[in-house]
């Protein structure tokens, strides 16, 4: 077999275990806001008020359990790197220690909920018709936080074990246990909103039992008893810099909707389409970047080389990112026929979607290189990478009123984020050679 031979045999074994963990993470992605959307054609049918009240509640929830998804992303590498070096018992640890971590943040940010439920709907200026339906879903679906943030640890547990799988089939089951007991709770009993909250408090616990149960027949010892506090700090620790870098892309995009609500009503209304079908496609390459977390932090725990590795995950980044260039590029008329009430968020429409054409590839390249660092444990470089894309967008929205650009220029803050973290992410963070530059 000539040297040429066993390089593309060696890309395809690669490519492989790439794809065998970023398809079915994907569907994991793509299942909690499948829960979210069957929650609300449900509650849609009650009225109005109803549904602003879960509208409400969504932007809490989302934003309470955000700080929180440092469970999965430090999970990952740590049991990774642990399997790469062959020793089980350190994974079993992280993962033990993760679900406690997990389950003891859950029941402190259930209390804070609780206890602080009427006070939150004061932020959220949740009106008289909205508040009493808003306050029965929040307390009810409050006791589901240790339940999805167990959830957290056991799916960075399962990816740092190189199974994404389980995670999507359990996510599915959830998805559709949250469908009937929807149905039956709001129509069958009559209970309203408070039915809706009540079905995913138990789709969540279902989710989660699977889970942990699942994760007792992967791992010899999953024990739950012998929990130093030095063992969950240690996931603590790093868990604070990933939450650091959350938050500020969390505030850096509520900049930018606050911007864009400040130039008008169509230019917020089309902002909503853009952003939420951005998300949307960002999750496919959140599948690369999950196996990006695994597969580089496995080569860690061997001493291995990356740098192949590395290029492979860039290469198919790059192709993703071609597709959703050529996506973003032709976007404009389907999505102003599909969501657009009128002409004038249709004009805004198209004037937003080239621009976002424009950094799709380098947002591509950004996702999966977060993953590889997330993989390395690098994660104040993470950090400082968001710090300054969010210092970069904050300067051209405070420009968009003296320059007039509108909502285009909500979104070119939007790739200047983009392009101020890929530039520090690579400055200085790897060699030309791993890039496949020199």
């Amino acid at each position: 077999m000539n040297r040429s031979s066993e390089k593309t045999g060696f890309l395809r074994q690669i490519d492989r275990r790439i794809f065998a963990l970023a398809i079915p993470a994907v569907g994991a992605l793509a299942a909690d806001p499948l829960l979210s959307l069957a929650d609300t054609a449900f509650v849609a049918r009650l009225g109005p008020e109803a549904l602003a009240a879960l509208g409400v509640n969504g932007a809490i929830f989302g934003f309470a359990f955000v700080v929180f998804n440092f469970l999965a992303y430090v999970t990952t590498p740590l049991v990774a790197r642990a399997v790469g070096a062959g020793d089980q018992r350190e994974a079993e640890a992280v993962i033990s220690r993760a679900v406690v971590l997990g389950a003891l943040l859950g029941v402190l940010a259930t209390a804070l909920l609780v206890l602080l439920a009427s006070l939150l709907l004061d932020v959220m200026q949740a009106g008289p018709g909205v508040r009493g339906p808003a306050l029965d879903y929040l307390r009810i679906r409050a006791f589901a936080a240790p339940a999805v943030l167990v959830t957290l640890a056991a799916h960075g547990g399962f990816r740092g074990l190189a199974d994404t799988r389980t995670p999507l089939l359990v996510a599915l089951l959830a998805n559709v246990v949250n469908i009937g007991l929807n149905w039956f709770f709001i129509f069958g009993l009559g209970l309203g909103v408070a039915g809706s909250a009540l079905a995913s408090l138990i789709a969540q616990y279902l989710g989660a039992m699977l889970l942990l149960t699942r994760l007792r027949t992967r791992v010899e010892s999953l024990s739950m008893i012998a929990i130093s506090r030095s063992g969950l700090a240690a996931l603590l620790r790093p868990g604070g810099w990933v939450t650091m870098r959350t938050l500020l892309l969390v505030l850096t995009l509520a900049a930018t909707t606050a911007s864009a609500a400040s130039l008008g009503t169509a230019q917020l209304a089309a902002h909503q389409v853009v952003r939420e079908t951005w998300f949307l496609t960002a999750m496919v390459v959140d599948g690369l970047a999950i196996a990006a977390q695994t597969l580089v932090a496995e080569a860690a725990g061997r001493r291995a080389d990356d740098s192949e590795m590395i290029r492979r995950l860039l290469f198919w980044g790059t192709v993703v990112g071609v597709v959703l260039t050529g996506f973003w590029l032709v976007a404009a008329s389907p999505l102003a026929v599909a969501f657009a009430p009128n002409e004038a968020v249709t004009q805004q429409i198209h004037s937003t979607t080239p621009i976002v054409a424009t950094f799709a590839i380098v947002s591509a390249w950004l996702w999966v290189l977060d993953g590889v660092v997330l993989g390395q444990l690098r994660l104040r470089r993470m950090a400082l990478s968001t710090a300054i894309g969010a210092a970069l967008a904050g300067a051209v929205l405070l420009l968009i009123p003296r320059l007039g650009w509108g909502l285009a220029g909500v979104w070119v803050a939007v790739g200047a984020m983009v392009l101020g973290r890929l530039g520090v992410l690579v400055w200085g963070g790897f060699k030309r050679t791993t890039l496949g530059l020199g």
